[in-house]
């Protein structure tokens, strides 16, 4: 049966990728147009495809390893993993990013690989993020991803779709940080689970691809599958740099069916605050400014961007970190180092005081560096703060924006950045 309606642009990718007249609800079986892992999920995943095919690979140019969360390796194990995910590239043919290459979620749109239009997976849950690339990415298990990487396929339900409006003026200390943890107090770590995420609104137009990143990584933090946006000048601009590939722009048409709308005017929104040990614990910076801090850390797949260390740079010019504190920071990929090098924000971060570490995920895990003492509190830029994140069950960790990291690490405790911003 032909059903001609108005499409989300979850709906529209879905059918383009699968032959089908695709609506929400759906079970498809869709062509994937890049398939990836990192080091804490390609171990399962390479013996998953050894068993099923005998480490055939579909097309080894739309596979990717990367090793990120525990980079250079703290244990002989983690060791273990890594000679095995080269060897399964040096078997293979895939790309493999090795030890100090960068996070997955930067590296991949960096590679080229993807554009707007593609269907995407990942074994990491914050492969939402290329939805800000007009990209429908969504994170799997390690066996399905193996599948994927196996047939370049897999199924799928179509899911609903939730449009989120930000519309208004960006006020000065706001950041698109502050606008998805604003929405994750007000949607819950379920209220969109299942769901794609579409975003639009004037506030959205205004952020850079940087800054769009971030809010389409947190969209697992409400539940959802995916964290969309159309694609504009901006977004096109980026593959200009990064891509021989033509993107195909995906639009949701009017009149398309979503499951709940969201209107937020971001000119009523101050920096935010996410409190241990939930996302979606958020609160506005006045109610928690004024508590003692003992590290900060800039970086993540969420904030490691060139925006995010210049952000944190222009804060900490001059600047000295409270010597109570310590800040790590983290480079999202080699080229983010090399570019905040260029542009003097490494060597200003330096001067303030911070530790630089190699580029990937940090101390976002608690694999490694930067795992804080009991009972202390930290501060950070990272998309998650439930208890045991960062590697110690009894830190405290409260998720802000680079900007209010920044502030807050010369203050020794969190700190409002609209009073360092000229």
């Amino acid at each position: 049966m032909i059903r001609i309606a108005a499409k989300t642009i979850a709906e529209k990718i879905f059918s383009n990728h699968s032959g089908t007249d695709a609506y929400a609800g759906d079970i498809v079986i869709a062509d994937i147009d890049f398939a990836m892992s990192q080091d804490g999920t390609s171990a399962l995943a390479i013996d998953a495809i050894e068993d099923m095919s005998g480490g055939r690979i579909f097309d080894p140019n739309k596979v990717a390893m990367v090793m990120d969360h525990s980079c250079p390796s703290p244990l002989e194990g983690v060791s273990a993993i890594h000679d095995k995910i080269r060897k399964f590239g040096e078997k293979t043919g895939i790309t493999v990013y090795d030890w100090g290459c960068g996070v997955c979620h930067q590296l991949v749109p960096e590679s080229g690989k993807i554009v707007c239009g593609d269907l995407v997976v990942g074994c990491d849950s914050h492969t939402c993020t290329y939805g800000a690339l007009n990209v429908f990415s969504t994170g799997v298990g390690s066996t399905d991803g193996a599948a994927t990487m196996i047939a370049g396929k897999l199924w799928f339900k179509v899911p609903e779709t939730v449009r989120v409006n930000f519309y208004g003026q960006i006020p000065k200390g706001v950041f698109s940080k502050d606008m998805i943890l604003y929405l994750a107090g007000q949607l819950g770590t379920d209220g969109a689970t299942y769901k794609a995420l579409e975003f639009h609104g004037e506030a959205i137009e205004a952020l850079s691809v940087d800054a769009r990143m971030t809010i389409s990584n947190m969209a697992i933090e409400v539940g959802g599958k995916a964290g969309l946006m159309e694609a504009d000048e901006k977004t096109l601009a980026f593959f200009a740099k990064h891509s021989t590939r033509t993107p195909a722009p995906v639009f949701p048409d009017e009149g398309a069916t979503y499951c709940q709308t969201i209107d937020i005017d971001v000119s009523q929104i101050g920096p935010q605050i996410a409190k241990p040990h939930s996302v979606d614990n958020v609160c506005p910076i006045e109610e928690i400014a004024g508590l003692k801090l003992a590290e900060g850390y800039i970086g993540t797949c969420t904030n490691g961007r060139l925006e995010d260390l210049a952000i944190a740079a222009g804060i900490l010019e001059g600047e000295k970190i409270s010597k109570d504190c310590r800040l790590v920071v983290a480079p999202a990929s080699r080229d983010i180092y090399l570019e905040a090098m260029e542009a003097g924000y490494i060597q200003t971060l330096v001067k303030a005081g911070a530790c630089i570490v190699t580029p990937g995920c940090g101390p976002c895990v608690g694999t490694h560096n930067g795992v804080p003492s009991n009972g202390e509190n930290v501060i950070s830029t990272a998309n998650r703060n439930f208890k045991g994140r960062m590697g110690n069950s009894n830190a405290f960790i409260y998720l802000a924006s680079p900007a209010t990291v920044a502030a807050s690490m010369i203050e020794g405790r969190i700190a409002d950045p609209r009073a360092y911003l000229n």
